[in-house]
């Protein structure tokens, strides 16, 4: 009998994860944990590409069989932390590009019921993937190769990612990079992380791309600017509060608290400050940005001659939005409810006023003439203190006696006034 041909690894790996039984699937995930770092580690070790498409082929089904959410946010942990397992940069890279091909082969297959897990993978695999740049120091070589990679195989108008895929990883990318790096990275390296999606949203022909590539994206950073603001201020007063505790360390005298008196003199007062990012209003981890240069950016992509009219107009709703930042203008929105509702009083106090003004200044029948006004402007137009009134059917009669400045009369007296003149 002639012996069957064994398979490869990496296929008899993917059969087992995508096995009817969980526990059959959870022991091919540990030992496809412990086969990538083995063979990682051989100096002529390395998957091709089309054998970590069979793994991820293996994965994703694996993820597809997976029922009860804490198993699936489990599962979806394991999975993405497996970036952590190759050993060199290309490796990695590598592992990401089949993980977004298979996200994009396989998207329009997965019904309503599982497509949250498969959003919640992506969201992991994506924030693994940072983690990865971050344990490298940030390099920038690293993060153009990581934008390059993400950009080719999501955004690219050559790519072949539904638009789910599209829309979902614009949605999550600045969030997830602002809980991986907004502790670490600074300015200049977040411009360097959004400048794909500026050069993007200048060429891209699809309007879905655009829009959420503006909204997710840059508008996201024009809500967060106050906060990011708060942020650095915080930052700068807690060092200005480390350097006078060091000044003053020395010089402060620590004595032994008495029985009677209880009390420590010349020790710290004790604050009970809440964290940050604890209260109702906080929206996690911001990232800073220069405003000054994003816009400027913005404006050297838009402002080119192939960029379509209506990518153009609407960056450059964006590049205004980003000068008044760099101004010190913020957006209505991030005005204080309180103060924001005494200015919706006063504009509405001022709308008013106008109105009127200009209702005195038209006294022709003309203007008068097409609408029959309501009880409520009556009674306000009797109060009115000139010599000329509207009767209730609308037309302009001139009273007889001038109106008192001090006493306005009531518009039964005035009406009685109008009738008495009137009779022959």
């Amino acid at each position: 009998m002639v012996p069957r041909a064994q398979l490869p690894p990496e296929i008899q790996l993917a059969q087992r994860l995508a096995g009817n039984e969980q526990v059959t699937r959870d022991r091919a995930v540990k030992r496809l944990r412990k086969y990538i770092v083995a063979r990682t580690q051989l100096a002529a070790g390395g998957f091709t590409h089309d054998e970590l498409l069979k793994v991820w082929k293996g994965l994703f089904y694996c993820m597809w069989m997976q029922d009860k959410p804490l198993l699936q946010e489990e599962l979806g942990r394991t999975i993405s932390q497996l970036i952590h397992a190759f050993q060199t940069t290309e490796a990695q890279h590598l592992f990401l590009q089949t993980f977004w091909q298979t996200m994009n082969r396989e998207w329009t297959g997965i019904d309503r019921l599982r497509l949250d897990k498969f959003y919640m993978l992506m969201r992991m695999v994506l924030n693994e993937s940072l983690k990865a740049l971050k344990t490298q120091g940030w390099e920038e070589r690293q993060i153009e190769q990581l934008l390059e990679l993400l950009t080719t195989e999501i955004l690219h108008p050559d790519s072949q990612a539904p638009s789910g895929v599209k829309s979902h990883f614009l949605e999550i990318f600045l969030e997830e990079l602002s809980k991986v790096g907004a502790a670490e990275l600074t300015a200049e390296q977040n411009l360097k992380f959004i400048e794909p999606f500026c050069t993007i949203a200048a060429r891209t022909p699809d309007s879905l791309v655009l829009h959420n590539i503006t909204r997710g994206i840059f508008e996201a950073i024009v809500e967060q600017a106050p906060f990011a603001i708060e942020d650095l201020m915080n930052e700068l007063d807690a060092q200005e509060e480390d350097e006078d505790g060091k000044s003053e360390d020395g010089d402060l005298e620590w004595d032994v608290p008495s029985k009677e008196s209880g009390s420590l003199r010349g020790a710290a007062p004790n604050r009970h400050e809440e964290p940050p990012g604890d209260g109702e209003d906080s929206v996690g981890p911001v990232l800073q940005f220069d405003y000054e240069a994003m816009a400027s950016r913005l404006f050297a992509v838009a402002s080119q001659q192939g960029t379509p009219s209506q990518n153009r107009k609407r960056l450059y709703k964006v590049i205004r939005k980003l000068q008044d930042l760099a101004e010190g203008l913020f957006p209505e929105d991030d005005v204080p409810e309180k103060a924001y509702r005494k200015l919706q009083e006063d504009g509405q106090e001022r709308r008013t006023k106008k109105r009127l003004l200009k209702s005195r200044s038209q006294n022709q029948p003309a203007c008068c003439a097409d609408r029959r006004p309501t009880s409520k402007l009556w009674e306000e137009v009797s109060r009115w203190p000139w010599s000329q009134r509207l009767e209730p059917s609308g037309e302009v009669r001139k009273l007889s006696e001038p109106v008192c400045e001090s006493r306005p009369p009531s518009l039964a007296t005035t009406l009685n006034r109008e009738e008495s003149c009137a009779r022959p």
